[in-house]
């Protein structure tokens, strides 16, 4: 697990430095970078490093190349946190402030989905997080999130076990997703994800949760996060038809 800057690759730590000082002002919104001479310079890099950070960049959204102008610092820069990694609260809405409400936050033990996806002990205990995701004060999605057993987490990640203990009981509990926790204590500790998007009908429970018919169409996402190798977070996201638009990004 990578848990300093000295440990990572030097162009993640000059790509993160870069953020920050989007992040800090230094290159507003909206604005044109340096050449990359100048800049180079200004971080005391080479050319070679600076023009690797500068593709993964314009890859994550952070900037964009304009002919006859350069690079271009985006209007609506992503939130610091992981690359590709955010929560379906930033991701949905297309930029409209969406609210997060818990319906639920307690610990239980696994069921087929965790044991299949988080590889949970059968006695094993995990956080378990239900959310009403509110964009314009329609519900937009029903979130259920699963961190993986604490000793799990104390050897993979223990600063997202530290920040889950922390804010467990805390209001913040409340108006914040598992995720968002996750990305935010993630600082220099790879994460990847993967993902699978299905066709379903809210149903019954689900439709009450979300103010919709249970014959309601909806995308299902089956979402599992992971630090190096080992899964930390497992995720249900409900999205029913009309609900604000997910980005979606394809790789292979």
């Amino acid at each position: 697990m990578v848990s300093s800057a000295e440990q990572r690759r030097p162009v993640v730590v000059l790509y993160e430095r870069i953020v920050d000082a989007i992040h800090a002002g230094t290159y507003p919104p909206g604005s044109t970078l340096p050449s990359e001479p100048k800049l180079a310079a200004e971080l005391g890099v080479s050319r070679p490093a600076l023009r690797e950070a500068l593709l993964l960049l314009q890859e994550d959204g952070l900037l964009s190349v304009r002919r006859g102008v350069g690079r271009t610092v985006a209007d609506r820069p992503p939130r610091r946190g992981f690359e590709h990694i955010q929560p379906l609260e930033e991701l949905i809405g297309a930029g409209a402030p969406v609210r997060v409400r818990a319906l639920l936050r307690a610990v239980e033990e696994p069921t087929d989905f965790t044991a299949q996806h988080l590889l949970a002990a059968a006695r094993a205990r995990l956080r378990f997080w239900e959310s009403l995701l509110a964009a314009d004060g329609t519900a937009a999605a029903l979130s259920q999130e699963w961190a993986a057993a604490e000793e799990v987490l104390e050897v993979a990640h223990p600063a997202f076990a530290r920040a889950l203990e922390a804010v467990a009981g805390q209001p913040d509990a409340a108006r914040t997703s598992m995720l968002a926790v996750l990305v935010s204590s993630s600082r220099g500790v790879p994460l990847s994800a993967h993902s699978s998007v299905t066709a379903t009908l809210v149903g019954q429970r689900r439709g009450e949760q979300l103010g919709r018919p249970a014959d309601t169409p909806a995308v299902l996402i089956t979402q599992v996060v992971r630090a190096g190798d080992v899964p930390v977070l497992a995720a249900k996201h409900m999205l029913p038809t009309g609900a604000a638009a997910l980005p979606v990004l394809q790789s292979n």
